[in-house]
């Protein structure tokens, strides 16, 4: 028999205490182990605020194997809990989806006052979906497309490259998923050298071959490596240069930052535009291909530097500009018009002829021009650089 004097007298009792006597009665705080076993697999044992994604397997501190994870309920287990419960039934409070996985400092701001505060029910429950998609989708990806990521940059002008492997892997996604928590980064790092001085073309590609070498063709050849994902952020020849060591020796993804809307990631809906090819009348000077997709160069400027019996071969599109390539299908397209034009260049002038190239073009049509050279078959390159306080192109690396 129960004693009396332990047991609420429900008609004088305050709410919050009738209110918890009806939960003790009708409902168990007991969360099921199938519950919470589903709960930790849609987050994948991180915390599902917005912006936290904190791993609840680990001490953030001491990365001991602890278990961090709270279960925190949207419509509140309480009457007068955060957020209430108004309309939703008892059995439904403990469910799946009245339930989010979340850190001890991600529970306390959800839950510091009783209506929600800023974290309103909608709210809680947007965060819980968009993490739970997000997990599906990552999760969801073919173990086949996994991709390292490569990132290399070198100061342009007086500007340093900034480049980070968050950026790049929220890019890649759905298509491909970094291979590795971190990138395989290529440039120096807080290098004071700008591209006006004399030594920086020598150094940096000293730098790129040697750590290409290291940190890239060694692992492919180990097949370590089997899938890049390139982003990239340096002078024109350069990036050319990296497109030379890349060629066709491994699968590539070759990525533009866009500046509308701003990232790397490839916008979708766009034309592409076609490429324009343009054939010198007479073939009898120093050959020149001039890459009129950002910005259009005037023969003057080629004849300047190569004289007047310059033969120039031009790839051009009709209004160039900086954010031109939009889509992946645009570089197929560039590789396949400048595979044609190397041809041509080659039979008028003959394999052993140095082509001098002046590019004005997006970084990964740059990458795209040295990936498409064939080693054993190309005629040597000259390449050129536009040195804006001078006011003219520059000779900056040979590849023979």
């Amino acid at each position: 028999m129960t004693n009396p004097a332990l047991s609420p007298d429900r008609s004088t009792a305050p709410t919050s205490v009738i209110s918890s006597f009806r939960e003790v009665k009708d409902i168990s705080r007991s969360i099921s182990i199938s519950t919470q076993n589903f709960l930790w697999g849609r987050a994948a044992g991180r915390c599902e605020f917005a912006g936290c994604n904190k791993p609840l397997w680990k001490s953030s501190v001491t990365n001991e194997r602890v278990n961090i994870a709270q279960k925190a309920h949207i419509y509140s287990f309480s009457d007068v809990g955060p957020r209430g419960n108004d309309g939703v039934s008892p059995e439904d409070l403990n469910s799946l989806d009245n339930l989010i996985l979340v850190c001890h400092e991600c529970h306390q701001k959800i839950d510091a006052t009783a209506d929600g505060g800023r974290y309103p029910v909608s709210l809680v429950q947007e965060m819980k979906c968009e993490h739970e998609r997000r997990v599906e989708l990552v999760t969801g990806i073919d173990p086949t497309k996994k991709s390292h990521v490569l990132l290399y940059g070198a100061n342009i002008d007086e500007h340093s490259a900034p480049l980070s492997f968050a950026s790049a892997a929220m890019a890649m996604f759905p298509q491909r998923y970094p291979a590795s928590d971190h990138a395989i980064s290529l440039g120096l790092l807080n290098s004071a050298v700008s591209d006006r001085d004399e030594q920086f073309w020598l150094t940096e590609r000293e730098n790129l071959e040697k750590q290409f070498s290291r940190r890239v063709r060694d692992r492919i050849a180990d097949g370590e490596i089997v899938h890049l994902s390139v982003f990239s952020l340096a002078p024109q020849p350069l990036l050319i240069h990296l497109g030379t060591l890349l060629r066709d020796i491994i699968p590539c993804d070759v990525y533009q930052l866009h500046r509308e809307p701003q990232g790397w990631a490839w916008p979708s809906g766009k034309e592409t535009p076609g490429y324009i090819i343009r054939k010198p009348q007479s073939k009898t000077g120093k050959p020149a291909l001039v890459l009129s997709l950002s910005a259009t160069i005037n023969a003057s400027r080629i004849t300047s530097v190569l004289g007047e019996d310059a033969s120039i071969w031009v790839i051009a599109v009709e209004t160039p500009h900086n954010d031109l390539i939009k889509r992946r299908e645009q570089l197929a397209d560039l590789r396949s018009a400048l595979r044609g034009i190397f041809d041509q260049i080659k039979s008028a002038h003959g394999q052993s002829a140095t082509l001098h190239i002046f590019p004005a073009a997006p970084v990964s049509a740059c990458l795209e021009v040295g990936r498409v050279r064939m080693p054993k078959a190309a005629m040597p390159w000259q390449l050129y650089d536009q040195v804006n306080p001078l006011g003219s192109f520059v000779p900056a690396l040979r590849i023979s």
